[in-house]
């Protein structure tokens, strides 16, 4: 059986990408820090008839992260789907002038080293299955620099350039690497169906080849 692995799992955005997969047929293994929460996530999907479980992970901890994603393909099969989404903390959303240097690599830690390390550790599987995908999810400073939101303005595009090289380097192999752009909080987005049209775009995007980046929204419209 073929398994996503959502990176930053919660009751919101990961739900709903857990569902969607889960409609086909994948497994989920869901990752964040929060043991407890997940346990209690897992235990909603399965009683929607989703193989689920959760596995505490911190993606500023490599060792961490290599290790729950090792253990989810052990335990539930194949990562044939990986998903990156961790939610920023708040202090990376602090005004340029208040960024220091300690910061600024804790940011590029979150995002941009932690996607690396996850990568390293799903990719030989899927790159010798000829088939896989990797998902991107981030907020509009990914494409555009904003003052007040100095850490992911940093951070964000570091990520999207190594996915980026990733989409071009593998798009031969089978191995499809997408980004979804959101620029804004999903609920002021006013979409039609919420979150569950988010998670239906994010299944469509990565289920064929196709350009690197999808912006959910033009950026002038959203506010991050």
């Amino acid at each position: 059986m073929s398994t996503i692995a959502i990176i930053g799992a919660g009751p919101g955005l990961g739900a709903a990408v857990a569902r969607r997969f889960g409609a086909e047929g994948f497994s989920i293994a869901l990752i964040s820090r929060d043991q407890a929460k997940l346990d209690g996530l897992a235990a909603q999907l399965q009683d929607g008839g989703v193989t689920a479980r959760g596995f505490a992970a911190d993606v500023r901890d490599p060792a961490s992260l290599e290790a729950a994603l090792a253990r989810a393909a052990d335990e539930l099969g194949p990562i044939t789907a990986l998903q990156y989404s961790p939610l920023p903390s708040r202090d990376y959303l602090k005004p340029v002038l208040d960024l220091t240097p300690e910061l600024a690599l804790e940011a590029l830690r979150f995002s941009a080293l932690g996607l690396i390390h996850a990568v390293r550790t799903v990719l030989p599987a899927m790159r010798a299955a000829g088939d896989g995908s990797i998902i991107l999810i981030n907020g509009g400073t990914s494409v555009k620099a904003r003052h007040g939101f100095a850490g992911t303005s940093v951070a964000f595009p570091a990520e999207s350039a190594y996915g980026e090289m990733l989409h071009d380097t593998l798009a031969d192999e089978g191995v499809r690497v997408v980004q979804l752009v959101i620029p804004g909080g999903i609920p002021k987005l006013q979409l039609e169906n919420g979150i569950d049209d988010v998670a239906q775009r994010i299944w469509e995007i990565q289920s064929a080849p196709g350009p690197f980046r999808t912006m959910l929204i033009p950026l002038e419209e959203g506010r991050e």
